[in-house]
């Protein structure tokens, strides 16, 4: 029982401490403004792949990175996974850079339930009443928003769209986070190398950004994107092992709610009417969906005892 708390604690500092690493990737992201956002997912994608195969070396795991591009359908799923994952980064690095985090934390606090529609569509899930209802109150606050802000809600939706479509791949191909993770750079480290090389040699010298090269601070940066990609990752993926689901559930709420306090007080973004009555359904959703995921959870647990 002792053994069973102290591996259920460490799993929650975890899973925290990634959080928190999410939570102020923008504050990370800022200190590369002078840099163009695609330079930086070109860099985070180029660097991360060394990074990885010397953590799946010591984890004892490159055969599996071997074994999973061996298969044709897992390739597809990986080629299919690592374009919505560029994707996804790009236009969260953009939208840091045009001061919109606000938008930005919206959309990875609709993203798990739009996951869960999605689930209900492409995979039969069932949903309860109550979950329908999460979503509803969701859509709403969707709607609310584009009333006031419909000029930034695409950045929302499209992160939202991303990474759930993301996640949905991920569900169905059979592989690991960290093996996945390393399949999906590896994937598009050919065209990203060629892509920077391009940007840092070829192109003239700019007088607004700068380029791997200009300056030492920005060059530990860029290459401290790896580790900044990596390791909540690494944490995060040995939490879940140490953790029930509801608690992991509710912990993929904190990121983005450490974005909009990040997004409103320390870079002092607007904050409109829409926004606030937006997030307080959004919030409402959530509370009701995880509510329902923690009754259902406990009820299959009651069932198992009798």
């Amino acid at each position: 029982m002792f053994n069973l708390r102290s591996s259920g604690t460490i799993g929650l500092i975890q899973a925290l401490i990634a959080c928190v690493f999410w939570g102020l990737m923008p504050v990370y992201f800022k200190l590369l403004q002078s840099v163009d956002a695609l330079e930086i997912v070109g860099h985070r994608i180029v660097w991360s792949v060394p990074l990885l195969i010397v953590i799946l070396y010591f984890r004892k795991n490159i055969g599996g990175l071997a074994t999973a591009l061996k298969d044709r359908k897992l390739r597809l799923a990986m080629f299919a996974s690592s374009c919505l994952i560029a994707a996804n980064w790009l236009i969260y690095v953009w939208a840091v850079h045009e001061d919109h985090i606000l938008a930005a934390s919206l959309g990875y606090f609709i993203s798990p339930l739009l996951s869960v529609f999605m689930g209900r569509i492409f995979l039969g899930e069932p949903l309860s009443g109550r979950k329908w209802i999460a979503i509803a109150i969701a859509g709403v606050g969707v709607a609310v928003l584009a009333v006031q802000a419909l000029d930034t809600l695409w950045i929302s939706l499209a992160l939202a769209a991303s990474w759930s479509s993301y996640a949905l791949v991920r569900k169905i191909a059979d592989i690991g986070p960290i093996v996945g993770l390393t399949a999906e750079t590896g994937i598009l480290f050919l065209p990203f190398t060629l892509l920077l090389i391009w940007l840092t040699y070829v192109l003239p010298a700019s007088p607004v950004t700068q380029h791997f090269g200009d300056d030492q601070t920005i060059d530990l940066l860029l290459i401290g994107g790896s580790f900044v990609t990596a390791i909540p990752l690494l944490l995060f993926a040995s939490a879940v092992k140490k953790m029930t689901l509801s608690a992991i559930g509710l912990l993929n709420y904190l990121a983005p709610t450490i974005q909009f306090v990040v997004g409103v007080f320390v870079y002092k973004e607007t904050i409109t009417l829409s926004h606030l009555v937006c997030f307080v359904l959004i919030w409402t959703s959530i509370a009701l969906y995880t509510t329902d995921s923690y009754l259902a959870g406990k009820a299959a647990r009651k069932a198992r005892s009798v």
